[in-house]
Order: C-alpha cells, then sequence, then structure tokens
C-alpha cells in the first residue's frame, strides 16, 4: 500500500516545503516505501509558527462552545476516515492493524474529553480579608503551543496535544516524527477539508536542526511539549532557555514489574506479557524490569514464557500476527547488541535474542526472555524500548524497592501483591509517576506523567490543561 504525496498543513492550507524538499517513508516490516511527504525546513517552520501565531489571535477569542464544534466536526471527520488512518498508522511504523485502534480512540477521545474538562476550569474568587477589593483568578491560553511526537504511537499523540491545547484556546504546531509522519499530515489534509479556521492546527515534519531547534528558539511559541526521549527532552529545556516558556515532557521509562509471592500469577503473568509485547515492547510504559519474589519466579518464568513461545511475528491484516518490527534497523541492532553483551556477563538467555529465521526483509527481533539480570545488567540501567522481558529475583519488600527506584527514571511502575501492607508501602517509596496495582488502566481522563528523568508535566486528565492556561488576577477596588 502506498500512500502517495502527502503535503505540510500551514495556514489552513496544504502546502509543499519551500524548498521543494521531500522524504519516503520506509515501511520496518517490508523494507519499502510507503508514501512521501513535504520535508520541512527552517523556512516551513519559521512560516507555520507566524500563522500559528495568526490562528491564536482567532481561536483564542473564540467561545469555549465555538471552539468545540469545531473540535467535534474534526473528531467526526476522522472518525470517517478511520480505516485510512490505521492503515496509515500500520504501514508507517509496522504497527499492528489491532494495535492501530488503540491511536484512533485516543484521538477521539482528546478531542471529546478536553471541551468537557475546560468547563470544569472555573475562575476563583479570593475573599479579601479587608474588605476593600473583589479579587478574580482567571484563566487564559497562554499562546502557540509547538507538540514534538513521538513515532510509536502517532496519533494517540496527536490527541494527547491538539485535545487540552484547543479546548485551552491555543493554536498548535504539530511535528510529526521523520520515522511516522504519514497519519499526521493526514489529520492536515482533514482539517483542511472541513474548513478547520485557517493557523489553529499546523503539521510539519523534517529534520530536528532545521524544524524542532527553529521551533524550539523562536520567542513565538509560549508552550513547547514532547513525547521523547530523555536526552531530546533535556534539548528542548536547553535550546528553549531564549524565551521564558512553558514545557511539558513525557520522557524515557524503566518501568519496574514487581511480583510478590501472594500475587495472583496468572493475572501478573497475563498483563505482565501484554504490556510487555504489546507494539514490539516500543512503549514509554512497557515493563523493562521483571522483579519477581524468589518463591514464585521459577513458576512465573515458565508460564510467562510458555505464552511467548507462541507469538505470532508478522505484518498484515489477513495473517493477523501478534507482533509486528521494530522501527528501525538501527533499533533492531541496538537491542540485539544489548541482549547479546548481558548474556556474554553471565544473564541467562531462555528465549529468542535472535532476528526471526523466516523473516528476510523487516526489521523484526523474536520475543524475548532474558533471566537473572542484576543491577549492572544494560537491560536493568537503560531503557529497552523493545521486545525483551528481562527478569531477575528479590527476596524482601525492602530488596523490590530498592531494585525498582534504581534507575534515573520515574514514569510507570507495577506492583502484584494481595497484601494490603504490601500495597502500601511499595506505592509510598516507589519514586514513579503512577503505580498501577494489581491491573492495568490507562484512559484520556487518568493522569499521566513521570518524575526524575521522565518527564515535566502531564499528559491526560484535566491535569494537562495546566501546561496551555496562565491564571490573571484581576483585583478591582470596592
Amino acid at each position: 500500500m502506498n500512500f502517495g504525496y502527502k503535503k505540510m498543513y500551514i495556514g489552513g492550507k496544504l502546502v509543499d516545503a519551500i524548498s521543494g524538499a521531500k522524504k519516503e517513508i520506509i515501511n520496518p516490516a517490508l523494507e519499502e516505501g510507503v508514501g512521501t511527504i513535504a520535508y520541512a525546513q527552517k523556512e516551513d517552520a519559521e512560516l507555520a509558527l507566524v500563522e500559528a501565531q495568526k490562528g491564536f489571535k482567532l481561536w483564542s477569542k473564540m467561545s469555549l462552545k465555538e471552539r468545540t464544534e469545531w473540535m467535534m466536526k474534526l473528531r467526526a471527520a476522522i472518525l470517517d476516515r478511520e480505516d485510512e488512518l490505521r492503515k496509515a498508522v500500520m504501514y508507517e511504523m509496522g504497527k499492528t492493524y489491532e494495535g492501530s485502534a488503540e491511536d484512533i480512540e485516543l484521538l477521539v477521545d482528546g478531542l471529546e474529553f478536553y471541551p468537557q474538562a475546560m468547563k470544569n476550569m472555573h475562575d476563583e474568587i479570593i475573599p479579601d480579608s479587608e474588605n476593600t477589593h473583589h479579587h478574580q483568578v482567571v484563566n487564559m491560553p497562554v499562546g502557540v503551543a509547538v507538540a514534538y511526537l513521538a513515532w510509536n504511537f502517532p496519533l494517540l499523540n496527536v490527541g494527547y496535544k491538539v485535545g487540552p491545547a484547543l479546548a485551552a484556546g491555543c493554536s498548535i504546531v504539530i511535528k510529526p516524527s521523520e520515522l511516522s509522519p504519514i497519519s499526521g499530515y493526514l489529520i492536515g489534509e482533514i482539517a483542511e477539508s472541513i474548513g478547520f479556521p485557517a493557523g489553529v492546527i499546523n503539521v510539519i515534519s523534517g529534520p530536528v536542526s532545521q524544524v524542532a531547534t527553529t521551533m524550539t528558539k523562536s520567542p513565538i511559541p509560549k508552550v513547547l511539549t514532547m513525547i521523547g526521549s530523555s536526552a531530546s527532552g533535556k534539548r528542548v529545556i536547553a535550546d528553549s532557555a531564549t524565551t521564558v516558556k512553558h514545557v511539558s515532557l513525557e520522557l524515557g521509562g524503566n518501568a519496574p514489574f514487581i511480583v510478590n509471592k501472594d500475587a495472583d500469577l496468572e493475572e501478573a503473568v497475563n498483563i505482565g506479557f501484554a504490556l510487555k509485547y504489546g507494539n514490539s515492547g516500543q512503549v514509554c510504559v512497557a515493563p523493562n524490569r521483571f522483579i519477581i519474589h524468589e518463591d514464585v519466579y521459577d513458576e512465573y518464568l515458565t508460564k510467562f514464557t510458555e505464552k511467548a513461545k507462541i507469538i505470532k511475528v508478522g505484518f498484515g491484516i489477513e495473517n493477523k500476527p501478534d507482533m509486528g518490527p521494530l522501527v528501525t534497523k538501527k533499533d533492531q541492532e541496538r537491542i540485539l547488541k544489548m541482549v547479546a553483551d548481558d548474556v556474554e556477563s553471565g544473564v541467562e538467555l531462555v528465549l529468542g535474542g535472535k532476528v526471526p529465521a523466516e523473516h528476510d526483509k523487516g526489521y523484526y527481533m523474536e520475543p524475548t526472555i532474558l533471566s537473572g539480570i542484576t543491577p549492572e545488567s544494560r537491560c536493568f540501567r537503560e531503557e529497552i524500548f523493545g521486545p525483551v522481558a528481562a527478569m531477575m529475583k528479590f527476596s524482601t519488600i525492602e530488596e523490590a524497592i530498592e531494585l525498582g527506584n534504581d534507575t534515573e527514571y520515574g514514569l510507570a511502575s507495577y506492583l502484584f501483591t494481595k497484601d494490603e501492607s504490601v500495597v502500601r508501602k511499595v506505592s509510598e517509596e516507589l519514586m514513579f509517576g503512577e503505580v498501577q496495582v494489581n491491573g492495568v488502566k490507562y484512559a484520556i481522563y487518568l493522569p499521566h506523567g513521570g518524575i526524575k528523568e521522565s518527564g515535566i508535566g502531564h499528559d491526560c486528565s484535566y491535569l494537562a490543561l495546566n501546561d496551555y492556561l496562565v491564571k490573571k488576577r484581576i483585583s478591582t477596588a470596592l
């Protein structure tokens, strides 16, 4: 399948790059082109910011009711092209077709949820102790937002940013990843087709040095928001210091998955397995380190391995694979090397660790399980972002907490136990933005954010609106 040539969306129009630059997008399963995009350079980034500034002046003056009507119109138009959008995600990054459903769901949920959430962001009255003034605190949209998106959930990430930005009254420039920009460009096409107010949404993709750095350093954006690596987040913070900007960053993760001896083992296996191999492990909240009590370690490892042995690796709609490829050859080579290094250091390779023999094309990797990792192992210290389950034993809850916290990251964490005292202790002492106990749930109305090297601010929930709003105090003498 080929999606042809896709133009950028700037100032309400579908446009070519000013330089005429184009880029072919490669499918990681077939290693062949699936479409071409207009490839933005510095001058395109500058134009997008200028048009977004014009769009902000229009959009911020609209009532929430008017903004909501436009957002619902966009939501309906997206659903009309759901199959095309899901196939774009599938072909540009190798995700299974079933897996692409989450992208659409969270995108349309974001457009629906945030106008309602914005209704609850009430102005505040502060009583005057001397009874001489009336004090009101009001919410105001901060200005132009720039959103840098990760490649692993191309449309879900759009929903995380467009929803709160538009509801708050901000205009936005969306920069999809160069690895998976086609679906984002299709959102631009859809916005253009319904006559969405010009400049309010803009979609461009191009090299970081030309596009991201230009926008980050520009004085026009008032909000910089990103989903990506911790290294990229630090670069955004450094480059943004040309002016004072709001910064919201969802960055890397190194999630511990702690299973106590009294846990419901079947549930812990099933959830850990689904989280680990969904999207080929290319998820920021995927379990990175499985920390299993020594009394149930062997049983957990055996049950987990039996499930992993029957994973169907591949690409396509008809054959319904369970897991697709990694996104690039570089990522495939990086993860294979991580596993090889740990095995060489004494870690046991239980399953996988190679390229599947049946695939002579594509950046595939077998579902892989390592046993006996240590805090010195690469798969303990580094974010894997691939289909590798790295397992280790613990003997006491204090040890499990210490192992879980032994990372600079602090995004998601997981605990399975029936002991309420353990739940209280671990939930309090794990230094992560999210602790999920005996299950897992992600939804647009639930806060999603990290601490430490995993980020600043939140995606999802009403908390995300705070990144796009400023507070103004109006005090009137009586």
